[in-house]
Protein backbone atom coordinates (compact mmCIF):
# COMPACT_ATOMS: atom_id res chain seq x y z
CA UNK A 1 0.00 0.00 0.00
CA UNK A 2 2.51 2.75 0.83
CA UNK A 3 4.97 1.72 -2.14
CA UNK A 4 1.67 2.64 -4.48
CA UNK A 5 1.18 5.70 -2.86
CA UNK A 6 4.74 6.87 -3.00
CA UNK A 7 4.49 6.07 -6.65
CA UNK A 8 1.15 7.97 -6.90
CA UNK A 9 2.98 11.20 -4.85
CA UNK A 10 5.98 10.69 -7.46
CA UNK A 11 3.46 10.72 -10.62
CA UNK A 12 1.43 13.62 -9.44
CA UNK A 13 4.42 15.48 -8.39
CA UNK A 14 6.01 14.85 -12.38
CA UNK A 15 3.03 15.80 -13.75
CA UNK A 16 2.46 19.27 -11.97
CA UNK A 17 5.99 19.78 -12.72
CA UNK A 18 5.63 18.67 -16.46
CA UNK A 19 1.95 21.06 -16.51
CA UNK A 20 3.24 23.87 -14.80
CA UNK A 21 6.92 23.83 -17.20
CA UNK A 22 4.25 23.64 -20.55
CA UNK A 23 2.41 26.91 -19.31
CA UNK A 24 5.33 28.83 -18.71
CA UNK A 25 6.88 27.91 -22.11
CA UNK A 26 3.64 28.31 -24.33
CA UNK A 27 2.09 31.98 -22.44
CA UNK A 28 2.12 34.20 -24.74
CA UNK A 29 4.27 37.79 -23.92
CA UNK A 30 3.31 41.30 -24.65
CA UNK A 31 5.23 44.48 -25.06
CA UNK A 32 5.65 47.58 -26.62
CA UNK A 33 8.40 49.03 -28.57
CA UNK A 34 8.71 52.19 -30.20
CA UNK A 35 9.03 52.20 -33.83
CA UNK A 36 9.41 55.51 -35.70
CA UNK A 37 7.76 56.06 -38.82
CA UNK A 38 4.94 58.43 -40.87
CA UNK A 39 1.80 56.84 -42.15
CA UNK A 40 -0.91 53.95 -42.44
CA UNK A 41 1.62 52.69 -45.07
CA UNK A 42 4.47 52.62 -42.58
CA UNK A 43 1.33 51.02 -39.94
CA UNK A 44 1.12 47.97 -42.55
CA UNK A 45 4.80 47.17 -43.13
CA UNK A 46 5.72 47.33 -39.72
CA UNK A 47 3.22 45.10 -38.81
CA UNK A 48 3.90 42.50 -41.13
CA UNK A 49 7.35 42.38 -40.50
CA UNK A 50 6.67 42.17 -37.11
CA UNK A 51 4.40 38.89 -37.91
CA UNK A 52 6.57 37.80 -40.37
CA UNK A 53 9.39 37.50 -37.51
CA UNK A 54 7.28 35.46 -35.67
CA UNK A 55 5.19 37.97 -33.69
CA UNK A 56 1.30 36.75 -32.92
CA UNK A 57 -0.61 40.07 -33.10
CA UNK A 58 0.89 43.51 -33.91
CA UNK A 59 -0.63 46.99 -33.68
CA UNK A 60 1.43 49.84 -34.45
CA UNK A 61 -0.03 53.51 -33.14
CA UNK A 62 0.81 55.97 -35.67
CA UNK A 63 0.85 59.13 -33.40
CA UNK A 64 2.86 57.21 -30.53
CA UNK A 65 5.12 55.37 -32.64
CA UNK A 66 4.54 52.14 -30.44
CA UNK A 67 4.11 49.15 -31.76
CA UNK A 68 2.07 46.43 -29.27
CA UNK A 69 3.49 42.98 -30.38
CA UNK A 70 2.16 39.26 -28.50
CA UNK A 71 4.62 36.40 -29.08
CA UNK A 72 5.80 33.81 -27.93
CA UNK A 73 8.85 33.15 -26.28
CA UNK A 74 9.56 29.68 -27.78
CA UNK A 75 8.84 30.92 -31.41
CA UNK A 76 10.59 34.02 -31.45
CA UNK A 77 11.37 37.31 -29.33
CA UNK A 78 11.68 41.08 -28.82
CA UNK A 79 14.78 41.62 -30.48
CA UNK A 80 14.15 39.22 -33.30
CA UNK A 81 10.90 41.40 -34.24
CA UNK A 82 13.21 44.33 -33.89
CA UNK A 83 15.64 42.82 -35.99
CA UNK A 84 13.02 42.32 -39.17
CA UNK A 85 11.43 45.53 -38.94
CA UNK A 86 14.75 47.56 -38.79
CA UNK A 87 15.81 45.31 -42.12
CA UNK A 88 12.59 46.93 -43.79
CA UNK A 89 13.59 50.05 -43.16
CA UNK A 90 12.29 51.28 -39.93
CA UNK A 91 14.20 52.03 -36.91
CA UNK A 92 13.49 50.97 -33.93
CA UNK A 93 13.80 51.34 -29.70
CA UNK A 94 17.32 49.39 -30.06
CA UNK A 95 18.47 49.50 -33.39
CA UNK A 96 18.56 51.58 -36.71
CA UNK A 97 17.35 50.83 -39.63
CA UNK A 98 20.78 50.35 -42.57
CA UNK A 99 20.41 53.36 -44.40
CA UNK A 100 20.54 52.27 -47.86
CA UNK A 101 17.11 50.04 -47.26
CA UNK A 102 15.72 53.33 -45.46
CA UNK A 103 16.65 55.61 -48.68
CA UNK A 104 14.40 52.87 -50.44
CA UNK A 105 11.08 53.90 -48.24
CA UNK A 106 8.48 55.67 -50.17
CA UNK A 107 8.68 59.42 -49.50
CA UNK A 108 5.78 60.05 -47.14
CA UNK A 109 7.18 57.30 -44.74
CA UNK A 110 10.68 58.44 -44.78
CA UNK A 111 10.79 60.01 -41.14
CA UNK A 112 13.35 61.97 -39.07
CA UNK A 113 16.00 59.75 -37.48
CA UNK A 114 17.28 59.18 -34.65
CA UNK A 115 20.68 59.31 -36.00
CA UNK A 116 20.24 62.57 -37.63
CA UNK A 117 19.02 64.18 -34.42
CA UNK A 118 22.49 62.76 -32.57
CA UNK A 119 24.36 64.20 -35.40
CA UNK A 120 22.64 67.57 -35.71
CA UNK A 121 23.44 68.06 -31.79
CA UNK A 122 27.13 67.31 -32.43
CA UNK A 123 27.13 69.31 -34.96
CA UNK A 124 25.63 72.41 -32.93
CA UNK A 125 28.62 71.91 -30.25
Amino acid sequence: MKIKFIIASILSIILTTTAVSAQTKSAPKTESVKIWGNCGMCKTTIEKAAKDAGATTAVWNKTTKMLKITYLESATSNAKIQEKIASVGYDTKDLTAPDAVYNELPECCQYERKAAKKKLIIDQL
